[in-house]
């Protein structure tokens, strides 16, 4: 019975983290205030559900413990005098809870986020924090940054947040455009970060690339006719197409080159490109365009062998021309890599040994490991494996680094 609530309230953080938090939050107007009373609610669970059993609707009794909690905390504070108009209302709005108020509620929870007064790194870490429920250990190294750093830019967030008197609202239709790129920045994060969870048992967390498609579905019906909210919903698409497909039967990751294509949901990949041409008729194209674009190359090659490796390249051309980054960087290292043989994926790779924010991203050493093995350099590809090793979580991705690293060692003791 322990191990099934144990199971059945991380399976409600899972699913339900964004829904108790905002919906406390717009009670508390204090980010700080509905994170801990989220967090009580959550171990509240742990206890009254060994007793009376796992509710029907544990994200409504998750809510309403949390914000009972802040209820009387704000009580306590001797606030609830001033507030008391704004609970009534709420109390009142969240009675019967609907997908609608759902969505506005993340809404509000994002573009909050993601106000102009933060940095773009505090909006990216604070969304992936307090939208998404993530640890500070997974938001430091879903953005390669060590765990103390990452923990003092999420605490400064939110003081600044409370300290400006930052409105928990979506901003007015004219208003959106100021903080669009934050926000769609901080979308396909949550996409990236659930598609190849940083720590992890599984591959990807669903949730939080459903979570990810959800807001991203829910920008492009407020704004139809942006086209970077088109590219990046294509782009997500187009990705996750192939999701059923990147493990096993066996749980073993499987890499592009290995999968069955004729499992991807081509469904999904139509819509993705339908959604990528009426992106690119807007000139010049956007980021995400770009990179929806080299999505859909690998996901209209007949083959792995097929694959148009000198339009990837192109494109990632353009996007270490227009929009350079360290993992832009490594990505078209690799594709080099793909296409012109081994050697010059490791000389294109060279460079960015040095790079400090790579230096942390286990990638590099992968790319690099798997390069150096198709030269049958096994002493240098297995120093690479075991350095991927160290710097990896995801024990899908260990077991697979592993087994490389294996049969590295067995071959060079040949």
């Amino acid at each position: 019975m322990a191990d099934e609530v144990a199971d059945a309230v991380a399976r409600a953080h899972r699913d339900e983290w964004v829904r108790v938090f905002a919906a406390t939050a717009r009670m508390t107007r204090d980010f700080d205030l509905a994170e801990e009373c989220a967090q009580d609610a959550y171990v509240q669970a742990l206890q009254h559900w060994r007793v009376s059993g796992v509710p029907d609707r544990p994200g409504a009794w998750l809510t309403t413990t949390a914000r009972n909690r802040a209820r009387d905390e704000l009580r306590r504070r001797t606030r609830l005098a001033q507030r008391l108009p704004e609970l009534v209302v709420d109390e009142t709005a969240t009675a019967q809870p609907d997908a609608d108020a759902f969505d506005d509620d993340r809404l509000r929870l994002v573009f909050t986020c993601c106000h102009p007064a933060l940095s773009r790194e505090a909006q990216i870490a604070l969304t992936l924090r307090v939208v998404c429920g993530l640890s500070t250990a997974e938001v430091a190294r879903a953005l390669l940054v060590s765990e103390t750093t990452m923990a003092a830019r999420i605490t400064r967030a939110k003081k600044k947040i409370a300290l400006a008197r930052i409105a928990y609202r979506v901003p007015a239709p004219d208003r959106l455009g100021e903080r669009l790129g934050a926000v769609l920045d901080v979308v396909y994060l949550i996409f990236t970060t659930g598609h190849t969870a940083p720590v992890a048992e599984r591959l990807v967390r669903r949730d939080l690339v459903d979570r990810a498609l959800g807001l991203a579905r829910l920008l492009h019906s407020l704004m139809p006719t942006e086209s970077e909210v088109a590219a990046l919903l294509a782009l997500m698409l187009l990705i996750d197409a192939r999701a059923g497909t990147r493990v096993s039967d066996s749980g073993q990751l499987a890499l592009l080159a290995e999968q069955d294509r004729t499992r991807w949901d081509g469904r999904v990949i139509a819509e993705g490109i339908g959604l990528l041409v009426s992106a690119l008729q807007q000139r010049p194209p956007t980021r995400y365009a770009v990179e929806a674009a080299i999505a859909a190359v690998h996901a209209e090659a007949p083959s792995w062998e097929q694959t148009d490796w000198d339009e990837i390249v192109g494109l990632y051309d353009l996007l270490d021309e227009r929009w350079p980054s360290p993992v832009v960087a490594l990505n078209r290292a690799v594709a080099v890599g793909l296409r012109d043989g081994p050697q010059a994926g490791l000389d294109a790779l060279a460079p960015l040994a040095a790079d400090p924010v790579l230096a942390r991203y286990a990638y590099l050493s992968a790319a690099r490991a798997d390069f150096l093995r198709q030269s049958c350099r096994w002493t240098e590809a297995a120093a690479a494996y075991r350095e991927a090793l160290e710097q990896t979580d995801n024990e899908v991705e260990r077991t697979f680094l592993a087994e490389r690293l294996e049969e590295t060692v067995r071959r060079g003791s040949r």
